[in-house]
Order: structure tokens, then sequence, then C-alpha cells
């Protein structure tokens, strides 16, 4: 009998021909499946499952395997399989910005309170990490027109590791050459912007080598790719985060500074090992242009775009919730850090019971439900200023509140993934990638600059909290929540599916200049 043809449980491995007794078997004898005896019929009588059954040394080999077609799926071309050598460096670039913004969250969080930031230059401080962001475009622009040593994607990703790493270096070294126990304000600031710069540099170029791997991918297996260098950020940013807290609270930030540098310098291997075309031919500045313009008068482009602008923007945030947190309800830096990694967490969740319940829903049904959710948890925040806190501690009413929020930012992120890589033109991907999301990062700058402004309306300083005036921080928490719940009003500018996204593309004013302008 053959015994590729008979059913097996699930730890046997099938052999490629009938096993004969005292057969030695090797790794290239095991089959390519395993197959659950659940989905065949029963064992043919007089069959022994044990002659198929291999001992523990022979069956190292059926794991080996496993790992093998798991690392280097046969069924999917050498250039896309991420774990060979030459490609290693595309999900560790994934994996090393999740990490750098992980490790810096809690840093960012609560060191500018020790060094006497004020509410107003901590929110300053957070869009200085964010600012480099809104420039993808023009790294991407960079890096499709200028190749540098030779190489469009390679020596600028080193490079962009190469300026997080320095800007790290010398907020270490400056303090000490000045004589200084710790930074100054204005240098953290400007060290965070450069660091965050290199960073979002080399995950622009990241995305780019990305997506040019996307085109290459079977009809079967759409979309692994990008999951998988997202799982691989997101399960960055998880680790990140609890390891740099336990280490700024028991080491303090110097050492979180100083991993935020050597780390990385570890991308050099990784980078040089990547393969890549030398002196390749470059398309012109403006036949690039002209194509991005094409693609940005589509109405199926500027309308949901816009919508992710103008709903970006509306998510304006309290800038003064920490600083409350910490004065009044005497939250500890280890408890906002801990708010920090429920927060990674829980985006990370949002984003897989998205995929996994929420992927066929319309994307307004989501936009609307996530949106009046989290309005609701938001208003929750005037209870803990009240202090009704319905029998629990201030810290875990603050958490539940964190969660909800996050999770619902996770249930947001899909959709606004799948539409921009719905948006992107055959053969300038990576280009049209970094508009869209800059556009978003863009409104995410514009909103902390919204909230840092909102801070002069009421009283909402440390000052004011000693005091135990609360008042401002009452009406600031009601009107940030308002306005961030006004974000359902454009949701009819969102396409309910990917039917619906297709038929912007072949309806009335298909192409508008004045759609292209404004956006």
């Amino acid at each position: 009998m053959d015994l590729r043809k008979a059913p097996i449980t699930d730890d046997t491995c099938v052999l490629n021909e009938p096993l004969v007794d005292g057969d030695i078997l090797s790794e290239w004898e095991i089959s390519e499946y395993v197959i659950s005896s659940k989905n065949h019929d029963p064992l043919e009588e007089g069959l022994n499952l044990n002659k198929i059954k291999i001992n523990n040394a022979e069956n190292k080999y059926c794991c080996l395997q496993k790992w093998h077609r798991w690392a280097y799926p046969p069924n999917l071309p050498v250039q896309i399989q991420l774990f060979r050598l030459d490609n290693l460096a595309i999900p560790f670039c994934y994996l090393m910005v999740g990490l750098m913004q992980g490790i810096s969250g809690p840093l960012l969080n609560t060191y500018p309170m020790s060094l006497g930031a004020s509410e107003a230059q901590q929110t300053t401080i957070f869009a200085l990490c964010s600012l480099p962001g809104t420039l993808k475009i023009a790294f991407g622009f960079l890096s499709d027109n200028k190749a540098l040593f030779g190489y469009k994607r390679k020596s600028y990703m080193a490079l962009g590791w190469f300026v997080s790493s320095m800007s790290m270096v010398m907020l270490l070294i400056i303090p000490k050459l000045e004589g200084a126990k710790q930074p100054s304000v204005t240098l953290f600031s400007l060290c965070v912007w450069f660091f965050a710069s290199g960073f979002w540099f080399a995950d622009v170029i990241g995305d780019s080598i990305l997506v040019e791997k996307v085109r290459l991918e079977p009809e079967h297996s759409r979309g692994q790719l990008q999951s998988t260098c997202y799982a691989w950020r997101f399960f960055g940013t998880m680790i990140g985060t609890p390891m740099s807290t336990a280490i700024y609270k028991y080491q303090g930030a110097w050492l979180v500074i100083l991993i935020l540098a050597i780390l990385p310098i570890s991308m050099a291997p990784f980078v040089y090992h990547l393969k890549e075309s030398k002196n390749v031919h470059i398309q012109s500045t403006r036949d690039q242009c002209n194509e991005i313009w094409q693609t940005v008068c589509s109405r199926a482009v500027w309308q949901p775009i816009g919508f992710v602008y103008l709903y970006n923007l509306l998510q304006v945030m309290n800038p003064a919730w920490r600083q409350y947190l910490k004065t009044v309800q005497n939250f500890t830096n280890e408890d906002l850090n801990a708010l920090l990694i429920v927060s990674d967490v829980l985006i990370f969740v949002g984003v897989l019971v998205y995929k996994k319940f929420f992927l066929l829903w319309s994307w307004r049904i989501v936009y609307i439900i996530t949106t009046l959710v989290a309005g609701f948890f938001s208003v929750l925040q005037l209870f803990l200023i009240e202090g009704s806190t319905f029998g629990l501690s201030p810290f875990f009413f603050a958490l539940g509140d964190e969660a909800c929020a996050d999770f619902i930012a996770g249930l947001q992120f899909l959709p606004m993934a799948i539409i921009m890589a719905q948006l992107c033109p055959e053969g300038s991907e990576g280009a049209s990638y970094a508009l869209f999301t800059t556009v978003a990062n863009a409104a995410a700058m514009s909103s902390a600059s919204i909230s840092t402004m909102l801070l002069g309306i009421w009283d909402v300083s440390e000052e004011a909290f000693v005091s135990g005036d609360t008042k401002g921080m009452r009406n600031l928490t009601l009107l940030t929540s308002s306005i961030a719940m006004t974000g359902i009003l454009f949701v009819g500018l969102l396409p309910r599916d990917k039917k619906d996204l297709e038929a912007l593309k072949m309806g009335s004013f298909t192409m508008s200049k004045l759609g292209g302008g404004l956006f």
C-alpha cells in the first residue's frame, strides 16, 4: 500500500515511499504535508500505524521541514520569501520601527516632565516626534529619484538608522560635555526630532521595498507580505514598551537612551545583505510628479483620503490629561507607562479582531460604531474628574478608558490601510503610499497643534490642579470629546466597501483638477 494515500494523525509524518523495516529515514524522505486524520477515512484494516511513526531522533526532521516550509514557502517566488538572508532587512526594518516606537514611548511619556517641561512643551515634543512622518513623501521622492552609492533603497535605509542612532548618542554625550546631569528640554526636543526623522526615513524605504515585493505576490497569497511585516512591527512595539518601562523604572532614562542608540546599528548586517540591483534606470522627477498628479485628481483618491484627513484632524486629544493624572490622581511614571503598554497591546488586538470579525463589514458602519463608542468612553473621563469611578480605583478606571480608545484605534487601522493599498496605481505604489500616509500623519500633526492651542482656553496648569481647581479640566475634556465625535459627520465621504471604491473610479466626475488641487 502507498502510505501517501493513508490517513494519519497530526503527529505523524508521511513518507514519500512505503516504509520498509530497517529503512533509515532522512530529512528528504519526509513529505511536505501533515494531514489530519479527521479529514480521511479510517485506517485500512491491517495497517499498523506504528510502522509509519518515526522515533524521536528522526522526528526532528519533521519539525525542521515544517519550519523550512514556513520560512521558505515553496509556492512563493524566492524574491518574496522574507526570511531569506537577502530579504531579512525588510521584516527586521518593520520590527525595528516597532521597537523604536515602543522603547521611546515611555521615555517621551514621562521623561519630559522630569526635565521640567510644561504641558505645552510636552505636547510639542510629541508633535516633533510625529513631524517627520509628514515628510514621508519627500523621503520617498528622494529615494525614487536619486541613488545613493548606486542604490535607491538600501543606502538610504542605512542612512536613516545611522541618523537615529547618532541622535541618541548626542543626547548622551552633550550633557556630559556641558557638565549637566540631564539634558535641557531644548536639546531633548532637537534629538527627538532627528531620532524620529531617521527611523521614519528608514520606515519609508522599508515600505517602498515591500510595495515592490507585493507586486510579485501570487494571487493566492495576496496581502500576506504586508500582514506579516505589520505583525512584526506591532510585535516590536508590544515588547519594546514594557521593556522600556522596566528599564526606565529600575535603571533610569540613560539606559533607555543607550538602547535607542545601539539598536539601530544592529540593522547594518541585514541592510548589507539586502539584495538590490545597482545603478538601475531611474524615472524622472517630472514623470513621477505627473503620474501622482493624475492619481490624486481621481475622485476615488481625493474623496476617501479627504475623509482620512478630516477624521484624523478632528481626533483632538486632551493635552492636559497626563498632567492631571500625575498631579491630581497621583499617578506615578510607572502608572503612566502601564497605560502606554496597554495601549500598544490593545491596538494590536483591535487589528486582529477587525481582520477576524469585521473584514467584510461596511467601512462606514465600522467608523460610525467605533466613533460613537469612543465618544462614550471619552466622556467617561468626566466621572474620574468628579471622583465617581463606580468602585474602581482611579488607575483601573483610567486604564479601562485608555484600553477602549486604543482598541478602537486598532479597529480603525486596517480599513484605512486597505483603502490606501487599493488606491496605489501600478508602477508607483511606493510614492503613492507615502503620499497617502503623509496626509494621515499631517492630519495627526495638525490635530496635536489644535490640542496645544486649546490649553489657553481654561486654566489647566499644574498649579491649578494642585490648588484643587479642576473646572477647566472638565470643560476641556467635554470640548475635546465633542470635537472628536464630529468626525462622524464626514463618514459619507468614505466608500462603503471595495465595490463602492471601484464605482468611484467609474462614476461621474471621475477626474477633477479641483479635487486634486484641494488634495
